[in-house]
């Protein structure tokens, strides 16, 4: 399996040894920042980061330099803070001079970019190193594994694109069916009630029908008993008269 390499700094720098009275002050700063990069690198190479990062950073407050820029990336880098050491890189590729330079800052960079997962940025930061310096196979290693990042990462965003207008679908789908079951329930609920209506009024219509039947057949039972008077008081009528009439007797003889 390939690795992602970092370049370290062999960038030296030509130093005047022209001595001037009204330069001295800035030469003793510049010293200063010199022993300040001197004791980061020794720190570096020691993987003490966090103290090479705080020399490094006394060296860029007492005079701005490519060298200070490159290695505090570097030590950044090498604390996974890989956008601090992005924006040191991005100084170095500044105040670089030369191709070696800027070949050396841009491949950092795009290193350092792949870390924080920017593949698409890695890879042409990675095409500018190779710009600067062609034969860099450590650029090409990495550039060929930014580029399978890249397409790794876009496969990734796809399938989860996918899945979540799966989840979504069949969270529309869910919320369709609760929403119909409610629906359902609701009108589930009300047929009863509306049951419970029309068994109401058929029980009233019953028992009009029964009130009903019962005042014909006290009308019936009534007229049935004046009929029934009637005749017994045509009976009794007709056996008076009967008993009214005398009665013829024998002769004697």
């Amino acid at each position: 399996m390939m690795t992602i390499k970092v370049m370290n700094s062999k960038i030296t720098f030509g130093v005047s040894l022209i001595i001037i009275a009204f330069l001295l002050p800035s030469m003793v700063s510049g010293q200063s920042a010199h022993r300040q990069l001197r004791t980061g690198d020794q720190l570096y190479q020691e993987k003490q980061y966090t103290q090479a990062e705080e020399a490094y950073r006394k060296a860029l407050e007492r005079k701005n330099s490519l060298k200070g820029a490159y290695n505090l990336g570097n030590t950044l880098y090498q604390q996974n803070r890989y956008e601090e050491a992005i924006q040191q890189y991005d100084d170095a590729i500044a105040n670089a001079k030369s191709s070696d330079e800027l070949s050396k800052a841009y491949y950092n960079k795009g290193t350092a970019l792949m870390g924080a997962q920017n593949y698409g940025e890695s890879i042409e930061a990675l095409k500018q190193a190779l710009i600067q310096n062609p034969e860099s196979l450590e650029a090409k290693q990495n550039l060929f594994i930014a580029k399978r990042l890249l397409q790794q990462q876009m496969q990734q965003q796809q399938q989860q694109q996918q899945q979540e207008q799966q989840q979504n679908q069949e969270q529309q789908e869910q919320d369709q069916q609760e929403q119909q079951q409610q629906e359902q329930q609701e009108q589930d609920q009300q047929e009863p009630q509306e049951g419970d209506q029309e068994q109401q009024q058929q029980q009233q219509e019953e028992q009009r029908e029964q009130e009903e039947k019962q005042d014909l057949d006290k009308k019936d039972a009534a007229r049935l008993l004046e009929i029934v008077e009637n005749e017994e008081k045509k009976v009794q009528e007709k056996m008076r008269r009967t008993s009214g009439k005398k009665t013829k007797t024998k002769k004697d003889w």
